[in-house]
Formats: structure tokens, sequence, C-alpha cells
């Protein structure tokens, strides 16, 4: 089971909000579109149920033009951050709704809602109405709504947002293995990079209504094409600063300055701008090759086992990320060290070169 994006784009009253757009997703594994709010996620999952027209382009599922079908004969399912539940049915008429509508027959109906019901452990929950459960149990419910149809494709529209930390954890983890098997298409969309980390598969890396980069999760992860791809990629956000070259030394306005290896060192003398992910900016030495940077604490959190510190290193703020309790001082100085081994580099237009 596919679904394949040709050039589909969304246009609302004169703004496009989705960019003619070509994907395809594939069954047996997840499909996640990431990108902040407004972004064009649940813009591109409605073009793709159907429940906004095409501006222009088309939209094919297992070799079949669906673009001007209903959401209904695509046979798809839809779960919401928000727990869409009938308030007046129970669980196990909110589970089997979608079947009845489909006339399926009663004894074909309760086996599946029973197995859905048991993967997702709501069984004990069948006869009580939504309002009876809590947050976690509602989003169980649609889920196994989803399951139960056994729809073509399954989109989950940040799923997982509203449910607190342990029940978001205890979810995702479980997601991957609900789906397997199923021969549907799964589209997951989260705002989250760790999620989409967590989830693996593929990774739509979405801003401003067109898709920056698509590919293998991990790898987009390791090698985004642009500065874009990577600030996609990136929580917190990936620090950013411009640097020159001459030879094999690139320096910032703040004179730091590194030796760079492999292919960046044999780039043309000039200006570029260099990324580096928070967690390789820490603020103890790790290595003799670390370069040290010099920077005005904004702002420190403390997050679990991690200890983030924004500060300000010349024009550019800046985020380390480590392990540990660090003694920041907020409006002191900080030394903080940078592993240039871990670099990116991108020209002056965002393109990655190295």
């Amino acid at each position: 089971m596919t679904i394949e994006l040709k050039a589909a784009s969304k246009t609302l009253r004169g703004i496009t909000h989705i960019k003619p757009t070509s994907l395809v997703m594939e069954a047996g594994r997840f499909n996640v579109l990431l990108g902040q709010t407004g972004s064009g996620k649940t813009s591109l999952i409605k073009l793709m149920a159907g429940l906004d027209p095409l501006a222009s382009g088309q939209i094919w599922m297992n070799g079949e033009d669906v673009s001007k079908l209903s959401t209904q004969k695509r046979n798809i399912s839809l779960v919401h951050q928000f727990f869409v539940n009938y308030p007046h049915m129970s669980v196990f008429d909110n589970i089997a709704s979608p079947l009845r509508v489909a006339g399926m027959a009663k004894s074909e109906i309760q086996g599946r809602v029973e197995e859905a019901a048991d993967i997702l452990q709501l069984r004990p929950m069948l006869n009580r109405r939504p309002q009876e459960l809590s947050g976690g149990q509602q989003q169980r419910c649609a889920l196994a709504r989803a399951i139960a149809k056994e729809s073509r494709a399954v989109f989950l529209d940040e799923p997982l947002a509203n449910l607190d930390y342990k029940l978001r954890e205890e979810l995702r983890e479980q997601l991957p293995e609900l789906f397997a098997g199923r021969g549907a298409v799964v589209v997951y969309a989260t705002s989250e990079p760790e999620e989409a980390l967590l989830l693996g598969g593929v990774t739509a890396l979405m801003e401003d209504g067109s898709v920056s980069q698509f590919g293998p999760t991990a790898q987009i992860y390791r090698d985004p094409d642009s500065l874009t791809a990577a600030r996609v990629f990136s929580d917190p956000p990936i620090n950013a600063a411009q640097i020159t070259k001459a030879g094999t030394t690139a320096s910032l306005p703040t004179g730091a300055s590194w030796t760079m290896q492999g292919d960046a060192a044999n780039l043309p003398d000039g200006a570029y701008t260099v990324a580096m992910r928070p967690h390789h900016v820490t603020p103890q030495r790790t290595s003799e090759a670390d370069v040290a940077l010099n920077g005005v604490v904004q702002v420190t959190e403390l997050s679990g086992s991690e200890s983030s510190a924004h500060f300000q290193m010349g024009a550019n703020g800046w985020v380390s990320l480590a392990h540990g309790v660090h003694p920041y001082e907020v409006g002191a100085e900080h030394q903080f060290f940078m592993d240039a081994a871990k670099a990116l580099y991108f020209t002056q237009d965002g393109r990655r070169v190295a």
C-alpha cells in the first residue's frame, strides 16, 4: 500500500498553504511529518485525507487516483491531538461506529472491536462513556477505532500532544507495534524532533507549506541538506554563525578559530555558515580539539538530567545542552567548548556544503 503525492498543492482564499509537493509514503514504516506549528503538517494531512480540495496535482493510493474521491471512499482513519469521541456512545460503540457505517455484520464488528480493545487495553472499559475515561484512555479509544476500521491509511495528527509526559512516553513506544503488519500507510505529524527519531521510519521536514527534505529519519538528522532542514530537525534550536574560511582555518567574528577537516578543508576560501547542535556545545572541555567560546549567559534551564544555557556570543545567540547540573550565573560571561568535528557547514544561502 502506498500514498503518492504528485505536485499536490493547496490554496485557500488566494493564500498557498501547501506548495507543489511530491512524495511517496509506504506501508510497513512510520511516515513522519516534522515541523513547527504552522509549517503545513495538518494541511498536508487534510489533503491526503480528502478533507480539503487540491489546487493542483494529484493524490494516488495504491495505484489509484483518489484526488476527487470523498474522504469516506478513500477508506482512511484520522486521529487528532484532541480526544475526538462521540460523548453519547459507549467505548464499544465509538470503536464500532465506522464499521456500522460500512454495513459490516454484527459478529464481525464484535470481533474487531474486542481485538482492538485488547490491543489498546480497553476491554474493561467497553461499556463506559468517553467522559468516564482519562485523557490517555480517550486517545486509546480513538486509536482503537482506527485499528478496528482496518483503513488503507491512518493519519495521526500530533495524537500525543495533549497527554501527560508518562502517558505520552508509554503510547509513543506502543504505536509502531500497534500498526505493524496491518498493511496501512501510517502518517504521523509531530513538532518534536525527538519524537520523530524515536518513531524511526522516514521523515518529511516541513516549513512554510513545503517539504525541505524527505528520507530515512536518522539519515536526515545526521545529514541535513540545508540549514532550513537542520533547523527544523533540532530542539533546542541549532546554533548558527557566520565564519570566514582562509586556507584550512575557520574563524568566527569573535576571534575563535579552528582547523577544518575532511571535505570542509577543501572548500574555496570565503564566507560560510557553521551550525552546531546544542549537545555539541558544552560547559566543559571534552577533548584537546574543542574550540573555546565565550558568551554571556542569558537563560538557564534544568530538565531531568540535562542543563541548558542560552548565551550571547557576539551577534549570535547560542545554546549549550549538557548532561548534569552546571553552575551558570545569568548575566555573567561563561566559557563553553564546541566540538568542531561535529560542525555542519553551509553556503550563505543555506545550502549544505560539508
